[in-house]
């Protein structure tokens, strides 16, 4: 039996990456462990595991003193150099008391620690292979579902997916593949658990990090993200290189780089805006596809008075206040937005001013997908 151990340990340290000392030395604490509950000793024992020799050994471990007080644990000048001549008081001696059935107690121990310690390796790997995946997009397989998540099959572990980071306008079934935003790795008592969001932002940001070669290589920036998953989302971006078009770059040839997203998304609408560091010029910007007459800053309270023409006021606001709403979320301004007839009366737009802007009302929205 010894030998089977030795190889099956040799093997495990090849195939499971457990270090043969680490159980080596764990089953020597059980076995130390498993001898005094079966045997009832107190004694104080080592147990020797000869890889070589394969061999098991209980050896009892005694103080060498002058007055024995605990005869388990000591033992007299006499009595030791009845072993061996060379002992003196505070030595240790060491008798062998191997009992003839070890095997089968070390046959169970050996068991039991091997299990545990495989079972310990094989989460602390699959826990640092996917902790350093946090805040990444991997690509998975709908498992199954229970009332509380989607369990989405990663490869090595199944991550959840809780039912408020799944997108209402999706219905997951058994064997869909899609790609999911890991938000967290725990290494909990059962092993490692990954929860993965559907609705995170992060989601759309690493979607274009993987379409977009110029946002991978940095040549073009995300600078920030708005999304109510499922619907509609916006996203700026920004190249401090003024022959690179970063809208361009995004959407790709005949849209065929943000179509991508939009289908992995299931349709969700996406909204690709420039950056600017100018308030005026980056509102604008984030309210496409709507056209913009004029925007009043107010830098104290951060906040954005916008004009925009009559006939394109629903369309700036949005269904359910959500253009607008998505616009406040991606430049981190507050937005006012007054039709232009209402600014007019309110003394904030005159009518020269009206007049002088100029505006396609034939309004296009390219950027939006």
């Amino acid at each position: 039996m010894s030998s089977e151990l030795f190889d099956a340990i040799t093997y495990l340290e090849k195939e499971k990456g457990i270090n043969k000392d680490v159980l080596i030395e764990a089953l020597e604490a059980a076995l130390i462990s498993a001898y005094k509950k079966n045997f009832k000793s107190a004694t104080n024992v080592r147990v020797d595991l000869n890889e070589t020799t394969g061999s098991m050994k209980v050896f009892a471990r005694k103080d060498v003193v002058e007055e024995v007080e605990d005869s388990q644990q000591q033992m007299t000048l006499d009595e030791a150099r009845a072993v061996s001549g060379t002992y003196d008081i505070g030595d240790v001696v060491e008798i062998e008391v191997t009992p003839k059935d070890f095997g089968r107690i070390a046959a169970q121990a050996a068991k039991q620690v091997v299990t545990q310690r495989v079972r310990e390796a094989e989460r602390g790997v699959i826990f640092s292979e996917y902790a350093d995946r946090e805040e990444d997009v991997m690509t998975g397989i709908v498992s199954r579902n229970d009332p509380r998540f989607i369990y989405v099959d990663l490869g090595k572990i199944e991550a959840k997916l809780p039912e408020s980071e799944q997108m209402s306008t999706e219905k997951y079934e058994i064997h869909d593949r899609l790609k999911v935003y890991v938000t967290k790795v725990e290494n909990t008592n059962k092993g490692p658990s990954i929860f993965v969001s559907r609705t995170h932002p992060g989601l759309l940001k690493r979607l274009f990090e993987m379409e977009v070669p110029e946002i991978y290589d940095g040549t073009v920036e995300i600078r920030s993200v708005a999304r109510e998953a499922g619907d509609r989302s916006k996203i700026s971006v920004y190249a401090s290189q003024a022959e690179v078009d970063p809208v361009g770059s995004c959407v790709g040839q005949r849209g065929q780089r943000v179509q991508a997203i939009v289908n992995e998304l299931k349709g969700e609408k996406i909204d690709i805006v420039e950056w600017s560091e100018d308030p005026v010029e980056y509102v604008s910007n984030a309210l496409s596809p709507s056209k913009v007459i004029s925007v009043l800053v107010d830098e104290e309270e951060k906040a954005t008075t916008v004009i925009v023409p009559d006939y394109q006021l629903s369309l700036a606001i949005g269904k359910r206040g959500q253009n607008a709403r998505l616009a406040a979320k991606l430049t981190g301004w507050k937005i006012d937005i007054k039709s232009e007839t209402e600014a007019l009366e309110l003394g904030i737009l005159t009518k020269q001013d009206a007049e002088a802007t100029d505006y396609d009302d034939d309004f296009d929205d390219e950027d939006t997908y």
